[in-house]
């Protein structure tokens, strides 16, 4: 696997964290890319949510342009 070096500051906190952890390379590494997939994941979700308004939206213009031929021919 190819590696990359990284010269960091972390808060005192998370150092202490770390201190107590065997492979901090490893760690740090899942812990990226942990992030990156949540963040990844919450992205995703409000793209679908604004897809799913927007198709709303369209759907009840389209509903709107209709209405009135949908009661064509129907008593009240």
């Amino acid at each position: 696997m190819n590696t990359v070096r990284f010269n960091i500051t972390l808060p005192e906190e998370v150092g202490r964290i770390l201190s107590k952890v065997k492979n901090k390379s490893a760690y740090i590494a899942e812990a990226i890319k942990e992030k990156k997939r949540m963040d990844d994941e919450e992205r995703m979700k409000k793209e679908l949510a604004t897809a799913y308004r927007q198709a709303a939206e369209e759907d009840y213009e389209a509903y709107k342009e209709w209405e009135d031929t949908l009661k064509d021919g129907l008593e009240s």
